[in-house]
């Protein structure tokens, strides 16, 4: 057993060998990829322009400088100590340049004529590279000319909007210039010196390197290669591998490590460019070129072969994150063991450092509970924008300071991201338990409890508290419906019992006395008691049949233009005997001119009947009955009004129900449908019917809606109005006046 494993330990061996030189020769190979890439991308032209263009930047700095040498405004030796290293110090080196006044006075003095003549000519100037900069009195760059025998036009607007983007920059710790022009001038032969020597260009060289999609392409390629291949070779447990102390490094310091490679990525693409462009070759003069090859060769290999071993290296170590799992976060971080030691109480240094931080950790452990309690109450129906603005600039204020650790920034990273996922755990965790609790609430509703009230802080879910408590009430009321529902039902089998037994009952009887009955008056008496009792028995049926019709809107509907006013007289006329007979003065209080509605007519002659009739039954005789029609834009108002005889004492919203009576003991004669017909048909007519009262005051308020016609009726009027008709207008109804 032991000797397979040392066995599967060497192959893992071998192939982390095998893993790391072919990335490392993989790397080196690809180099002339890069090389044609790059000679397509720069040449002379390109390097020689962003040279020029960052020197002439430098020029305004030496604009101050020059200008405090001739007139020393600022201390000398302070432009020294703050200037004396500047890039301008070094370019001053490779070209002329002379202060001139207002006048053409030549005012440094170190230039001989010729050179001061040459300087001072416009065109045809012998320099490569000239530039002039003309201030007024008050300091303000009024001019500046750029030119050169290697400068073409398009060059010359890049360079003077180059100095134009710089001319703002701040030099208010030295004197500025003013009143004067300065004129430098660079020969080609110093310009070819200073862009050899320019660290600019081989920056500008490495910058284009590391931006080449290949070389990025190639590097992510063989990175992952390495670290898959020390992953697989660390969780695999035949292998063996990773057990060795090097790989038991805290996870802080393999960051670091991987953090400083990264770090040095410009430093080893420098080195990639300088071999791919032939510069590597003068770090070993005299050597002929296939051992200055073979050197380079195995130089880069060696540098290739310390990245991806690093990688690997770093790899193996992380993967112990997958075999460890918990025990890695315990054993294999400083945090941990700092946090141990801290727990434990350190030593007496330790316990006054966690003393006079305890303070501090304390106010920001009060700061973060209210940011999470505020979180874990956020009101959705609500506008949550500045909520979520603020958690936003939280993160991104946390992602500022990360940026600032530059390449550490991404360690700084990871920590971030942990302790947003430790957060991220318990506040979905938090909502989870809410989310219970929510839950239960609803299964306590699902159960049928609507007594117990819901309680418990559900955190962001209060708001569906509230909407569960709004269902919870509404099931109450729903049930008390279905009660009274179901009680009303009872009542109904009751009373359509008592009131269809009554006549039934009563024709039986005397359909006896009839067989037996030989005295002739007797016998038509009973006959017209018998023809009462049956219309009562057929009013009645004709009723539930109406009422059942109309509960389940089985009702057909005929509309038609009816004159309100008109058809609520002509009721009152067809009923005058019995308003007489009930001794009731009715008082009307109709508009003068008609009110045309769209309504069923007959339907709505049944309400005014029953309306009426209802009044003439309980109404309390020699008193006065007060119906009054009011007109708004949108609808029509009826009020009726009388005093009623008996007590009322019934529940005003359920006289309209079926077979309910005002009068309990059912001393007068019906079926109790009147006033439920009356409402049935005005609501089918998109109408309301109130009952109210107050003391022996009994009030019925009807409205009817001012609807338009249908379309369709009116495009059935148009063409009968087109076609002649020969009979004669019946008149829909009489109006009596």
């Amino acid at each position: 057993m032991d000797t397979k494993l040392k066995n599967s330990h060497r192959l893992a061996v071998i192939i982390a060998v095998l893993v790391l030189l072919i990335s490392s020769v993989g790397m080196v190979l690809t180099y002339p990829i890069y090389s044609n890439q790059l000679k397509e991308e720069l040449d002379g032209d390109s390097i020689e322009m962003n040279t020029v263009l960052e020197m002439s930047s430098s020029l305004l700095e030496g604009n101050a400088i020059l200008y405090n040498e001739v007139y020393e405004e600022t201390d000398r030796y302070y432009v020294l100590q703050y200037y004396g290293n500047s890039h301008f110090q070094l370019m001053r080196k490779y070209m002329d340049y002379e202060v001139f006044s207002n006048d053409g006075e030549a005012l440094l003095k170190e230039k001989s004529e010729d050179t001061l003549s040459k300087l001072v000519k416009k065109e045809d100037t012998p320099y490569a590279f000239r530039a002039a900069f003309t201030y007024d009195e008050d300091g303000e760059l009024i001019d500046m000319k750029v030119g050169g025998n290697r400068i073409d036009k398009r060059e010359q607007f890049d360079i003077e909007q180059n100095l134009v983007n710089w001319r703002g920059y701040d030099y208010s710790d030295i004197s500025e210039p003013s009143d004067v022009q300065i004129i430098y001038g660079m020969t080609e032969e110093n310009l070819n010196a200073y862009i050899e020597g320019d660290d600019y260009a081989q920056y500008y060289q490495t910058y284009h390197l590391l931006e080449n999609g290949t070389y990025h392409w190639m590097i992510a390629i063989f990175a992952v290669f390495t670290i898959l291949a020390g992953i697989v070779l660390t969780v695999r447990k035949g292998f063996g591998f990773g057990t060795h102390k090097l790989f038991a490094v805290p996870f802080e310091l393999v960051l670091c490590v991987l953090g400083i490679l990264v770090g040095c990525t410009y430093m080893i693409s420098d080195l990639v460019f300088r071999t791919i462009s032939g510069n590597f070759l003068q770090i070993v003069p005299g050597m002929n070129s296939t051992l200055n090859e073979i050197f380079s060769f195995m130089i880069n290999l060696l540098v290739w072969l310390v990245v991806f071993l690093v990688l690997f290296w770093g790899s193996v170590c992380l993967s112990h994150m997958f075999t460890m799992k918990k025990a890695y976060w315990k054993e294999r971080t400083l945090c941990a063991k700092v946090f141990r030691w801290s727990k434990r109480g350190g030593n007496a240094y330790g316990k006054k450092v966690k003393d006079s931080a305890g303070g501090l950790f304390s106010r920001f452990k009060s700061f973060c509970k209210r940011q999470y309690d505020m979180m874990m109450h956020l009101d959705f129906q609500d506008k949550t924008n500045r909520t979520i603005f603020k958690i936003v600039a939280i993160n991104f204020v946390v992602l500022i300071v990360i940026c600032t650790f530059w390449f550490y920034g991404f360690i700084a990273l990871v920590i971030y991201s942990v302790g947003l996922f430790l957060f991220l755990r318990k506040y979905f965790h938090d909502i989870q338990e809410k989310y219970k609790l929510l839950l239960r609430s609803t299964n306590q509703l699902a159960d049928g409890d609507l007594d117990t009230p819901l309680q418990g802080d559900m955190g962001i879910f209060n708001p569906i508290q509230e909407e569960l408590k709004k269902i919870q009430n509404g099931f109450k009321k729903a049930v008390e419906e279905e009660v009274k529902s179901e009680r009303m039902k009872t009542e109904l089998i009751t009373n359509v019992s008592h009131d269809l037994k009554t006549p039934l009952t009563a024709i039986i009887t005397y359909t006896d006395l009839l067989k037996n009955e030989t005295d002739e008056s007797k016998r038509k008496e009973y006959i017209e008691v018998l023809d009462r009792k049956s219309l009562r028995l057929k009013v009645l049926i004709e009723d539930l049949f109406e009422i059942s019709k109309a509960a389940s809107k089985n009702v057909i509907m005929n509309f038609m233009d009816v004159d309100i006013v008109g058809l609520l007289k002509q009721v009152g006329l067809e009923y005058d005997n019995k308003i007489k007979e009930s001794n009731l003065d009715f008082r009307w209080n109709l508009p003068d001119h008609k009110i045309v509605l769209w309504l069923d007519s007959q339907k709505t002659y049944r309400i005014f009947e029953n309306m009426i009739v209802n009044i003439t039954k309980y109404a309390m005789p020699h008193t006065r009955v007060y119906i009054d029609m009011a007109e708004t834009d949108r609808d029509v108002s009826i009020s009726m009004k009388n005093i009623s005889a008996a007590e009322l004492n019934f529940n005003t919203d359920e006289i309209t129900d079926r077979f309910v009576r005002g009068d309990s003991s059912r001393n007068t004669e019906g079926s109790g449908l009147g006033l439920a017909i009356a409402k049935s048909f005005t609501e089918l007519q998109y109408g309301t019917l109130k009952i109210s009262t107050e003391a022996d005051l009994f009030k019925a308020e009807i409205t009817l809606p001012k609807r338009e016609k249908p379309i369709e009726e009116q495009e059935k009027e148009t063409e009968s109005s087109l076609i002649p008709e020969d009979h004669e207008k019946k008149e829909e109804i009489v109006l009596l006046h």
